[in-house]
């Protein structure tokens, strides 16, 4: 027996080296695999298996952690079997005569983005819209309260920052109010935005008879604003008739007549007509995921009756898409539709080359493009990556404004003061891939002026940002905006 185990192991001394190089070949090559089948840029293709060969297992292991999208095979995962909730809205759907006076003729660039974003979003455009941009929370919490106290039949609210404050608790009395008066309530809180305070406020809903939920609970517990895969949806609909949407967090620092400690500008929108059984379309699907309950009955039944002039259109995109990035799709063929003008109001400004690309195209077309970003970001990280990259668009001919404080926290496009888009998401990947996000299109020159208004006034008031500027920065803070801009998918 110590004769057959001597031999054995004289074999293993000779075989050993083979077996490892063996391994190493074959990790390296399904790794490599894994690289060229899903990768879709060639350069990061180019980059993970270039890692993967010269850096032998070490290479391997980085793609694993690194490489591989789990944050969409996860999402995917978790609305695996769920069904999509569309309500009828063809009776809102405009006929060609009618895009044709609302938007221009067939071949207008609008109406080119029309389809694109049609065909992107599997959604109809619909007709008969009232909205009214609303001025942060001393415009809008007024109305949303008051839209709570005369509801009848159904409340729904979903809100990425739900804070147990002054202001969380006027609207949980309000809520209460209308449970006891047997109005349907629910509450969606994403669970990252649920801890901002403590306790968080869905414990105080529950005590007032008020059905609220976390989205997707984290086990960390502390705030974590980097944390993937998080509800940043701003929906309120009541009746089913009126629906608010937009940048606009339910917390003490919107509401700046309260004089609030970390003051927040925002802005936010009133809607009627048949856009808002879009708005209940996505809330519905979320509540189904986090709370495991159908909502269905005449309280959810939406009111598509024409209220208005305008059209628009839900956009919802997160991490679950087929087609992830379908937002990046919208904004690159807006920009692209631009004749004149490009306005855009986005507190987190991370956009990747191809939008860089297409905005610093449009400059050198002649179309003016305002960009606006805070001055003083409430996430250094954000800001930081954000200036390394503002070179690709300031050496082009876009302008970049830097809105004085409070912060502004304003999430608005317009393009040549007929198309205008609002919602939760930001400019920034964690917006375009890592959270679930709902936005609106809309087409109304009214509107979109009035908007266009409200970019130029915020300018007026801003500093403009030089390519010599970003330039001028000493070595450390470029070495510094450099490497959080690494981590730019990321932030």
């Amino acid at each position: 027996m110590e004769e057959i185990a001597s031999e054995a192991w004289r074999w293993w001394l000779v075989l050993w080296p083979h077996v490892l190089a063996g391994t190493i070949l074959a990790i390296n090559v399904l790794a490599s695999a894994h690289a060229i089948l899903v990768k879709r840029d060639t350069r990061s293709t180019i980059g993970w298996v270039g890692l993967i060969w010269l850096s032998p297992v070490f290479g391997a292991a980085a793609y694993a952690i690194l490489g591989v999208n789990r944050i969409r095979s996860r999402a995917t995962q978790l609305r695996a079997g769920q069904a999509r909730v569309l309500h009828e809205l063809a009776p809102a759907v405009p006929d060609p005569d009618r895009l044709r006076v609302a938007i221009g003729p067939d071949d207008a660039p609008l109406r080119a983005l029309a389809t694109l974003v049609g065909e992107v979003t599997d959604r109809p455009l619909v007709d008969g819209n009232a909205i009214a941009p609303l001025a942060g929370g001393d415009e809008a919490y007024p109305r949303m309260l008051e839209a709570i106290d005369h509801a009848e039949r159904s409340v729904a609210i979903a809100s990425y920052i739900f804070d147990n404050d002054p202001t969380g608790t006027i609207f949980a009395d309000a809520l209460g109010r209308a449970a006891r008066r047997g109005v349907e309530v629910r509450v969606l809180v994403d669970g990252i935005g649920s801890t901002y305070t403590f306790p968080p406020i869905t414990g105080v809903l529950a005590a007032k008879g008020v059905r609220a939920e976390r989205f997707l609970p984290t086990s960390v517990p502390i705030y974590f604003p980097y944390a993937n895969l998080r509800n940043h949806r701003k929906i309120m609909v009541v009746d089913g008739s009126v629906g608010f949407t937009g940048g606009l967090n339910i917390r003490d620092g919107c509401w700046l007549a309260h004089r609030p400690r970390h003051p927040v500008r925002d802005t936010h929108f009133l809607l009627h007509g048949p856009i808002v059984a879009q708005l209940l379309e996505v809330f519905t699907e979320d509540w189904a995921f986090a709370a495991e309950e159908a909502l269905g009955g005449p309280a959810w039944e939406p009111d598509i009756r024409p209220a208005g002039p305008t059209l628009a259109r839900g956009i919802r995109f997160g991490p679950d898409d087929p087609d992830v990035g379908r937002i990046k799709l919208v904004l690159i063929g807006a920009i692209t539709a631009a004749q004149q003008t490009v306005r855009i109001m986005s507190p987190y400004f991370l956009p990747d080359d191809a939008i860089c690309q297409a905005l610093g195209v449009a400059a050198l077309r002649g179309v003016e493009v305002d960009i606006v970003l805070p001055e003083q970001n409430n996430l250094a990280l954000v800001g930081w990556a954000s200036t390394a990259l503002l070179w690709q668009v300031l050496g082009r001919g876009c302008r970049v404004w830097m809105s004085p404080p409070p912060f502004e926290h304003t999430k608005l496009m317009v393009v040549d003061g007929a198309w205008a888009m609002f919602g939760s998401g930001n400019w920034d990947d964690r917006s375009m891939r890592l959270n679930f996000e709902f936005n609106v299109e809309t087409y109304d020159r009214g509107l979109a002026g009035s908007l266009d208004a409200r970019i130029a006034a915020t300018i007026s008031r801003s500093r403009p940002r030089t390519l010599a500027e970003v330039d001028a920065r000493s070595l450390p803070v470029r070495l510094r905006d450099g490497v959080a801009r690494l981590f730019s998918p990321y932030l």
